[in-house]
């Protein structure tokens, strides 16, 4: 009953936040202008991030202010992640800056002893790595998977709801396996988003802006290395899928083209299919929010049939091929949805 009180309590604080944010917008310099990549046609109040991670943030303080102080290194960080977001918001750093921020709070989580330690077991064999190791592999996944939930954040309610399904599986495996922090950071962050979403969705009145959707990634990223004391990576690929195959389909397409992997365009799968849905942006975001959803059902399926501590059985093994098996198969249908599209413009 408590959290349930804290949940409402914290989704209240960040819808006055985030009206706040719009009310102020032009005072604060928060809003984002159309351009050519753009679905929206006026001048739209952006950074919400401000309002409904300062959310997240009052409620740890008000409801858990101990949990605070004993996981200083997780709120340390994404705190360091969300001034950056701010800042961005307001001035537009180079994307070198936000990733030299990502892996200093990457450093941070490892300074508190949190980094991803290991791969998971294969045929009963713990592939662990170095600390420094660790480290370093951690700052190359944590600052991509973050910046892989900013690349969806395209379109009205997608990254607000994609990262809803995600949470919702986190939080269940926090439940599973007793993990009070897992739950936690999941539920209130659950909250915080809710309050955002009310005016997020379509027609949207505000956009997350930076400060959020790098915040909300981190989040998520965290989340997905305190799960790997439970479960297999693999397992942990499949809750967070839609993000991640977007970005590697995206870059692998820019790179054959000749172009930067970072360069901006209208080829994710959010541009695509609202293309293919004819501008209808919530039927996009819905579907792309219930494929999300098919991958974490499938992730949090196998999970409990991988045993992380002994893994004698196959099912890393095959869990792997079926997500390489299942990029390729999304490589060629949204590449040939592209170039159908273009076609008909043509």
């Amino acid at each position: 009953m408590n959290l349930l009180v804290e949940f409402i309590t914290i989704s209240f604080i960040s819808l006055a936040l985030v009206k706040l944010v719009i009310t102020y917008s032009h005072k604060l310099n928060l809003y984002d202008i159309p351009n050519e990549r753009s679905h929206h046609c006026n001048i739209t109040p952006s950074g919400a991030g401000l309002g409904f991670v300062s959310a997240f943030f009052i409620s740890f303080i008000l409801f858990y202010p101990s949990l605070v102080v004993e996981y200083w290194h997780i709120f340390s960080s994404i705190a360091l992640v969300f001034a950056t977001g701010v800042y961005d918001d307001k001035h537009e750093v180079s994307a070198r800056f936000k990733f030299v921020a990502i892996f200093v709070a990457v450093f941070v989580l490892w300074l508190g002893g949190l980094s991803i330690d290991t791969l998971g077991v294969w045929y009963g064999y713990n592939v662990a790595l170095p600390s420094f190791v660790a480290l370093l592999f951690s700052m190359f996944a944590l600052s991509g998977f973050t910046n892989a939930l900013n690349l969806i954040d395209g379109i009205d309610g997608l990254s607000s709801s994609v990262s809803l399904v995600i949470l919702t599986f986190f939080a269940l495996l926090g439940v599973e396996y007793h993990s009070n922090i897992l739950v936690l950071l999941s539920v209130f962050t659950i909250a915080s988003i809710l309050g955002f979403l009310f005016f997020n969705w379509y027609p949207a009145k505000i956009f997350m802006g930076d400060s959020g959707s790098l915040t909300l990634g981190f989040i998520i990223s965290i989340l997905a290395v305190l799960s790997l004391e439970y479960v297999h990576p693999i397992a942990v690929i499949y809750l967070a899928a839609l993000p991640v195959l977007d970005t590697l389909i995206v870059m692998i397409r820019r790179i054959r083209r000749g172009k930067s992997p970072f360069s901006p365009d209208k080829t994710h799968i959010h541009h695509i299919m609202v293309n293919f849905f004819d501008n209808n942006v919530p039927r996009t975001v819905l579907f792309l929010t219930l494929l999300q959803l098919v991958f974490s059902s499938i992730g949090y399926m196998i999970l409990d049939s991988i045993n992380k501590t002994t893994g004698h059985n196959n099912i890393p093994l095959f869990a792997l091929f079926g997500f390489i098996v299942m990029f390729i198969l999304f490589y060629m249908i949204f590449t040939g949805i592209k170039k159908r599209q273009k076609s008909l413009e043509a």
